[in-house]
Formats: structure tokens, C-alpha cells, sequence
């Protein structure tokens, strides 16, 4: 019951019929906000009629757009919204429905306003709120104003959409042709950025392999070309680009870095070797000095020839240590060899002395002066060495009659002043070994000499004794100390049972060294026999490994040797073609190995070291042969590429030529030192020289090629917009032909291809039109010549009624072609002799060929004539079809000279060929 009574009280807008609420419409007021409300809802009701009344009654957009919801929106609300916004209905003003357009997010519902909207305002505020690119080339293809479709058009970017575009904007010609440039451009773009990634990847591959290259003397230009290249390439490198290009570049520089270390090894090697030299030359001269004294000095003592000694071992010690490190130079090696021959022959003199002192004693005592001469010659002393004080005492007994200048008093005087002053300069230098042997002969002669000449000398040798007696005494006090902290010092490493044997061995040698210097200073017995009892029980200790010392000496001396006679093999058959650089390699190997193989023993390392320096010079000499071969080729390559410059051809292959010529320098290997550098960088001008005209002749060539297409694009985009009206104006597209004629070739190229193919196009629309304008010409003829035609028609008429062949003549402002006016004739004639009967049949021949040129349907009885006239086409024209002009002029030509014509069959054609030559003569769109 309160159901029914819902129903019979409630309002009728609310009915469940839906008949009776679209009734309940009408009887709303939208001024009435209840009403309103209702109406609102009614626009939402389930049944499309009442939405479609209640719809009719609403006409605020503003109150419908917060009715309409995207998803579920009714077709009849979107289309009330799009009749009022658009402007079809109401009277709303442009401002507040633009305003609203600007709040609509549903991409339909703008589309219907981008296309409805009545002003051109308020469809680009829809358009602007478009986002999806269909809907934009919706717009492009089917706006129908002009500026909403170039500017929907404008905003299609992707290449599918700019190819659609292309394609369906046929309402818009220029839409069409923007689409299509900016297509081409897309996919020129597209092709330039591969184009850059590939030249960047092929760059990226040859900076990669140049890093896993080694290091040649092109290296470091190379690596710096390849960095330039990169940086002047205009697309940015992605991050795995750039890492690997990060990770090349220092590579490169590594090996780079690494050759200037070696560089840098070279050189310190270098300034080792001078150092060593300069050693060497002061060990030298040092031994050369003593030498010198000996053969200066009066006598010979023990002494002397044991410090002889000790500096000879000392010497030969250090030689030996320098040349383990670095090679003696050739000259210092000589000097070394004669003062060792100097050497050896003093210590075997004196070897040969001993072993015959006794029997000179003997000999002195018993008087035998033949034995005794025969004794001293067999000792065979040295020239000019100073003799033993026994030899002094033999040669004095034998050549007592023959020393006279030793017995004049003023010679006597003189030189004992010369070895007063010697004694006096020794002395200031602190030299006490050899004033102290001075000033021991100065007594002797003293003595020997009268005292009346002596006397004035007598005072300055007293003075310089008390300096010697005040020199050793220095030498006593400092010394006294020192042999006391020498013994406790050795007498301490012999108990010290923790020290490793080899820096027991240095030190116990550096402790012998130091007592050594001391020399006769402070000497005493018990001091000597403390440091020499611990001296033996350092030797004593280091036996065993000094037995082990010695057979790894002995085990190097082999590998030594070996590694000799493997150079030695190698320098007996050298390659004439062999590498500096291979040969480098084997001198420093070969170094590192000698190094390596060392201590050696004593005894054979001097004659293993001069072999080996003989090898290593040698081995140099060839390494200098062959860089020096090589720097001659580098040179002959230098005056290749110099006469490869001032050659005229081109550039490119000038460029191709001298990059053979730098793979060639590459294989032959590196010039001397000094040379090489300066080879390499009058080699690396005269390429960049090259390199640099190659450069330019290809940037000229490029702005030849860029000012050839920007012609041709000209060219191209001037025919585009040139449309004629008229067939007179085939000149100018034969003169356009002409200038794109003498364009070409082009330069090769994606641009080039597009440009060939748009021209193309181009060339033959042209040619089309043209064609097709002057068949409308030809067509636009037949109403010219229609009075003549009707003239000879009547005149027709009378001579087939029976009367008189009438000669109907030409107007004389009526301009024929000489084809038209031969008709004219034929037509005369041919009623001067009667009626033909072939007449009729021209006649359907004619409109059959008509037929056929328009290309509309023929008639079937007409099927024989058809295939007869394409039969006589070929023929006619050898293969050659002649223009539809032409053969349209042929058959106004037919009409004018088919005659006599009857009334009756040319009423009956006539039309047909009236609507024929109208659809011909029809203008082609521009």
C-alpha cells in the first residue's frame, strides 16, 4: 500500500515509465533550481529519449560539464556539450566557452570541438588540449580550417605519424607536402645520428685497438689524433661509450706513461754509467799515480810494493763491481789493461828479485861481480822503476865507474833542493807515507854530502823533519784511539754469533780496511796480534760459507760464459735485416742476465768481463749498423713523402700514399737515438702537410656538395609550387630539366637519392599536367571549329536534298592549323563528289578512337573498330604512342573532313561527342 501511494504521490519526473517522465520534460522550468536539478538528473536518466528531452531544456555548459564524465558519458550529453560550446546553440559569447573548452579533459569530446567549434579561436583552445598524435592527424587530415590543420599538423612529430600524414592529408595539399619534408628530414636525421654512432662505435673500436697496441714512436700522436677526432664528433656518447673511451685513454696513457719511465730508466742508466766511468777514471789514475812514484822515487821498499798491492785488489775489486753494473768505456778499459800490465810486470820483477836475493848477497859478499851482473839482468827490472836497496847496492857495485853525475857536488845540490821543496808540498798536503819516504832519502844524501855546501840547506830540512815528527805525532794521536775501538770493534763481531755470515763478511772486510788506512800509526804488537787473532776466528767462522760463496761464483762463472758464447753465436751470423729494436731487446736481456749471474770468482772475473764488454761493444756496433741502415731508409722515405707533397694529383690518394709510406716507417724500426727524432718529426710535418691539404680539399668538396644539393633543393622546391596553365609553358619545365641536367651527379647520399626521387615525381606530375592541359586545349578547339562544321552540315544537307555542291569558305577570323585546313578542303571536295557510303562508318570509327582516349566504357557493336585502331596506333607510331593531343587533333580533324554528312546520323552522334570533348576539355586541378 505505501508503495502505490509512493506512486500515486510522487512527481510525475520520477515516473518508471519513461514515457511519462519525457512527458513531465516539457512541464519543467530550468530558471527554477528544483526544476533544474531535476532536469540535471533526467539528463542522467537510464532511457535515451528522456536524456534527449531534458538535454534540450538545459543550456548552461557549464552546469552540463559537471554532469558529463569521461568514461560513462551518454552520446546525448556530449552532444548537447559539443552544440553548445561549439556555438550551435545558445548564446553564450566566445570568452566563456573558450574558458570551458580549456577544462574539458575527454580527448572525443575535444576532437568534436576541434572540428565543430564556429570559431577558429575555440578550436585551437581543443586542439591545445590534445595530447594523443591520432587525433592530432585526425585534425590535420579532416579540420576544416586551414590554420587548426597546419597547426595540428606541427605538432605531429613521430615518424609513423608524420608518414600517416603524408598519406591521408589530401584535403591539404601543403600539409601533405610539410608532412613529407619533415619526414625526410626525420629520417635524414635518423640516418646523420646512425651515421655519427657508427663513426663514433668505428672510432671508439680504433682507440681500443690502438691501446692494446705497443708502444712505437707514432704512438702518443696517434693517441692524441684519436682524442681530437673524438672530441670534434657532434653526438653525445652514451655512459657505456664514454666508459670504454675512459678506460682506452688510460690504457694509452699507461703505455705511454710506461715508455717515459723507461725513457727515464735509460737516462738514470745513463748518468750511472758516467758516474761509473768517473770512478773508473779516478781508480785509474790513482794507480797510475803510484805507478808513476815508484818509477819517481829512489828505492823500492816492501812497503811500498805492499800498498801496491792492496791498491791493485782494491782496484780490481771495484772494476769489477762498476762492471757488473755498466760496461768500461773501450778507452778506459785500455788504460785499465796497461797499468795492469804495468802492474804485473813491477810484481813479477820483484817475484824474480826474490827469488834471487839470496844469490845477490851471495855474490856482493864473495865479490863475483860476473855472477852478479848475470843475476841482475836475469831479474830483468823495468825501465825507470826505482830499484830495491839491494838491486841499489848491486847496480852500485857494478856501475861505480859510470855514475858521474852523481858524484858532481852542484848537481847533487840541486836536485837535493828540488826534493826539499817536494818534501816541503807533501808535507802541506798531509801526505805523510810519501814525505816520510822523501825525508829518509833527503837524510841519506845529508849524509853523503860535503857539509860546507850543505850547510845552508841544513836549517830548512831540520824544520821540515820537526813538521813530519809533528804530522806523525797527529797521526799517532788520532790513531791510538782508533785501533783500540778497531779491536774491541772486531773482537765484539767475532763473538756476536746472531749476525748473518754475509754481513759478517762486510763488516770484518770494513774493519780490515779501516786498520789497513791507519798504516804504521800508533802501531804496537799486542793491538796487532788482538784484531789479527780476531780476524782468524771471523775466517775461521765464515769457511763454509765462503765455500759455498765460492761454488755459486763458479756456477755463475758457467752461466756467464754460456751467455757469452750465445751472443758470440748470434754476432758470428747476424741478420742483415734483423730489428735495432729485437736487438736492443737482446742487449738489455743480456745485461739483466749478466747482472743476475754475479759474484763470479776473483781470478776470471776480469777476463769474463772483458769478453763480455767485447760482445756487448760488438753487439752494439751491429745494433748502430742496422739503426743507421734504417735511418738512411727513413730518409729515403723522407724525400718521398717530400716529392709526394709537391706531386699534383689528388688529394685523397696523396692521403693514401702517405699513410703506406707510415706503415712502412712503422716496419722498419727505430734510427739511432739522436736521429730518430729528429727523422720522425720532419717525417710527421711533411704528413700533417698532406693530411692537412687533404682536409681542406675534402672541405671544399663537401661546400661543392652542400652548394650542389642546395641548388638542386631550390630547384627542386621551385617546380614544386610552379603550376601551369597552360601548355605554351612546357619551356620552362624543359629549361628546369636542363639546369637539374647540369647538376648532376650528385653527390651520393640518402639527401641525394630523396632529392632524385622527389624530382622524379615532380618532373613527371609536370609533364602530366601539361599533357592534360593541352588536351584540354585540343578539346576547347571543337567549339571553335563547331560554325564551320555546322556550315558544312547544311551545305551537307542541300547537296544530299539534291541541289547544288556548295563551297563553303574559311572565316576569316578564324585561325586553323594547316591539319584542320586541309580537312576544311577535304570536306569540299568530298561534296563535290556525292554521297559516300563509308561515311557512317568513319563516323563510329571516330567516335570509337574518342572513346577510346577519354577511357570510358565502349560499345560493344564498336569492339572490332577498337581493337582495329589500337591495331593502326602501334602501327602508325612504331612503337612510338603518339600524345593524346595528337590523336585528339586527328580526329577533329575526321569530323571536319567526314562528309557529306546526313542530318539524321549526325543528330543521332553529335551528342555523344559533344559530352566526349566536354569531360576532355575539363581543366586539371592545380
Amino acid at each position: 500500500m505505501s508503495g502505490l501511494l509512493r506512486r500515486l504521490f510522487a512527481p510525475r519526473w520520477k515516473h518508471p515509465d519513461p514515457d511519462v517522465r519525457r512527458q513531465a520534460v516539457a512541464r519543467l522550468a530550468p530558471s527554477r533550481d528544483d526544476q533544474r536539478r531535476a532536469l540535471e538528473q533526467l539528463a542522467l536518466d537510464p532511457d535515451p529519449g528522456v536524456r534527449q528531452a531534458a538535454l534540450v531544456h538545459l543550456e548552461d555548459p557549464e552546469h552540463l560539464l559537471a554532469l558529463y564524465r569521461d568514461d560513462d558519458a551518454s552520446p546525448e550529453l556530449r552532444q548537447q556539450l559539443v552544440a553548445l560550446l561549439a556555438g550551435r546553440r545558445g548564446q553564450h559569447d566566445l570568452t566563456t566557452r573558450t574558458a570551458l573548452v580549456e577544462r574539458i579533459e575527454d580527448p572525443e569530446l575535444l576532437n568534436e570541438l576541434a572540428l565543430q567549434g564556429d570559431n577558429q579561436q575555440l578550436r585551437f583552445a581543443a586542439l591545445a588540449r590534445l595530447e594523443r598524435e591520432e587525433d592530432l592527424i585526425r585534425q590535420a587530415c579532416d579540420n576544416g580550417i586551414a590554420a587548426v590543420r597546419h597547426a595540428a599538423a606541427a605538432r605531429v612529430e613521430s615518424e609513423t605519424g608524420l608518414s600517416r600524414l603524408a598519406h591521408e592529408a589530401r584535403r591539404d595539399r601543403q600539409v601533405a607536402r610539410k608532412a613529407r619534408e619533415r619526414l625526410n628530414r626525420l629520417k635524414a636525421d635518423a640516418a646523420s645520428l646512425a651515421a655519427a654512432r657508427e663513426r663514433r662505435e668505428a672510432l671508439l673500436e680504433k682507440l681500443e685497438q690502438h691501446a692494446s697496441n705497443p708502444w712505437e714512436p707514432l704512438y702518443a700522436g696517434r693517441f692524441r689524433h684519436l682524442m681530437r677526432e673524438w672530441t670534434k664528433l657532434e653526438d653525445l656518447p652514451n655512459a657505456q661509450q664514454e666508459r670504454r673511451y675512459q678506460e682506452a685513454c688510460l690504457r694509452c696513457r699507461k703505455v705511454i706513461g710506461d715508455h717515459e719511465a723507461q725513457e727515464h730508466a735509460r737516462e738514470a742508466d745513463h748518468r750511472q754509467r758516467e758516474s761509473a766511468d768517473q770512478i773508473r777514471e779516478s781508480l785509474i789514475e790513482a794507480l797510475e799515480e803510484s805507478l808513476d812514484a815508484l818509477h819517481q822515487g829512489d828505492r823500492l821498499t816492501d812497503q811500498d810494493i805492499a800498498s801496491l798491492r792492496a791498491q791493485k785488489r782494491l782496484l780490481a775489486t771495484r772494476w769489477q763491481a762498476l762492471s757488473d753494473q755498466h760496461l768500461a768505456d773501450e778507452a778506459l778499459r785500455e788504460r785499465y789493461d796497461r797499468a795492469l800490465v804495468a802492474y804485473e810486470s813491477i810484481a813479477q820483477a820483484r817475484v824474480r828479485l826474490d827469488e834471487r836475493a839470496e844469490a845477490i848477497e851471495q855474490a856482493l859478499k864473495d865479490g863475483d861481480d860476473e855472477r852478479l851482473k848475470a843475476l841482475v839482468e836475469a831479474c830483468r827490472w823495468p825501465q825507470g822503476l826505482a830499484p830495491t836497496p839491494l838491486l841499489q847496492r848491486a847496480r852500485t857495485r857494478l856501475a861505480a865507474d859510470t855514475v858521474r853525475e852523481d858524484n858532481d857536488l852542484n848537481a847533487r845540490l840541486s836536485r837535493f833542493v828540488e826534493e826539499l821543496d817536494d818534501l816541503e808540498r807533501l808535507l802541506e798536503s798531509g801526505a805523510f807515507k810519501g814525505a816520510s819516504r822523501l825525508y829518509q832519502r833527503l837524510r841519506q844524501q845529508a849524509e853523503q854530502l860535503p857539509q860546507a855546501p850543505l850547510q845552508p840547506h841544513q836549517a830548512r830540512l831540520k824544520h821540515l823533519a820537526a813538521r813530519l815528527a809533528e804530522l806523525r805525532d797527529w797521526r799517532g794521536f788520532v790513531a791510538g784511539p782508533k785501533r783500540d775501538q778497531l779491536c774491541i770493534a772486531i773482537e765484539e763481531l767475532a763473538d756476536d754469533s746472531a749476525t748473518a755470515e754475509a754481513e759478517l763478511d762486510r763488516r770484518h772486510r770494513q774493519l780490515v780496511k779501516e786498520w789497513k788506512a791507519l798504516g804504521d800509526a800508533a802501531a804496537n804488537r799486542e793491538q796487532s796480534i788482538r784484531f789479527r787473532a780476531a780476524s782468524d776466528r771471523i775466517h775461521e767462522r765464515l769457511a763454509p760459507w765462503r765455500e759455498r760463496q765460492q761454488a755459486e761464483r763458479q756456477q755463475n762463472l758457467k752461466a756467464r760464459e754460456s751467455l757469452c758464447e750465445q751472443l758470440e753465436t748470434l754476432l758470428e751470423q747476424p741478420d742483415h735485416a734483423a730489428n735495432p729494436d729485437a736487438l736492443r731487446e737482446i742487449r738489455d736481456r743480456s745485461r739483466e742476465q749478466w747482472r743476475r749471474f754475479a759474484p763470479v770468482p776473483r781470478e776470471q772475473a776480469e777476463s769474463v768481463g772483458r769478453r763480455f764488454g767485447r760482445i756487448r761493444h760488438d753487439l752494439q756496433a751491429l745494433i748502430d749498423r742496422r739503426a743507421g741502415e734504417i735511418a738512411e731508409a727513413k730518409r729515403d722515405l723522407i724525400e718521398q713523402t717530400r716529392e709526394l707533397l709537391a706531386r699534383d694529383m689528388p688529394a685523397t690518394k696523396r692521403a693514401d700514399q702517405a699513410k703506406a709510406l707510415q706503415h712502412r716507417w712503422r716496419e722498419l724500426g727505430r734510427a739511432p737515438k739522436g736521429e730518430e727524432q729528429a727523422l720522425w718529426r720532419e717525417f710527421r710535418s711533411l704528413c700533417d702537410d698532406i693530411f692537412a691539404s687533404r682536409e681542406a680539399a675534402r672541405d671544399d668538396q663537401a661546400q661543392r656538395n652542400r652548394a650542389q644539393l642546395d641548388a638542386m633543393q631550390a630547384l627542386i622546391d621551385r617546380l614544386d609550387s610552379w603550376h601551369p596553365t597552360s601548355s605554351r609553358e612546357a619551356n620552362v619545365l624543359d629549361e628546369a630539366v636542363h639546369e637539374a641536367t647540369a647538376l648532376e651527379p650528385l653527390p651520393s647520399g640518402r639527401r641525394s637519392e630523396g632529392m632524385r626521387r622527389r624530382w622524379s615525381g615532380i618532373v613527371r606530375a609536370r609533364r602530366e599536367r601539361l599533357a592534360r592541359l593541352s588536351l584540354a586545349e585540343e578539346a576547347e578547339r571543337w567549339q571553335t571549329i563547331r560554325p564551320l562544321l555546322n556550315a558544312h552540315l547544311q551545305a551537307d544537307d542541300r547537296r544530299l536534298a539534291g541541289g547544288p555542291a556548295e563551297q563553303i569558305p574559311l572565316p576569316q577570323d578564324l585561325s586553323l592549323p594547316s591539319t584542320l585546313r586541309q580537312a576544311h578542303e577535304r570536306r569540299n571536295t568530298a561534296r563535290q563528289s556525292g554521297p559516300e557510303v563509308t561515311v557512317e562508318e568513319r563516323l563510329a570509327r571516330l567516335r570509337a578512337h574518342l572513346s577510346l582516349l577519354v577511357g570510358g566504357p565502349v560499345n560493344q557493336r564498336d569492339d572490332p573498330l577498337r581493337l582495329a585502331i589500337q591495331v593502326e596506333r602501334l602501327n602508325d607510331n612504331l612503337g612510338q604512342q603518339a600524345s593524346r593531343a595528337e590523336e585528339l587533333h586527328q580526329i577533329l580533324a575526321g569530323l571536319l573532313a567526314n562528309g557529306p554528312m546526313p542530318a539524321k546520323l549526325w543528330e543521332r552522334e553529335v551528342g555523344e561527342f559533344d559530352r566526349m570533348l566536354a569531360s576532355l576539355a575539363e581543366l586539371p586541378p592545380p
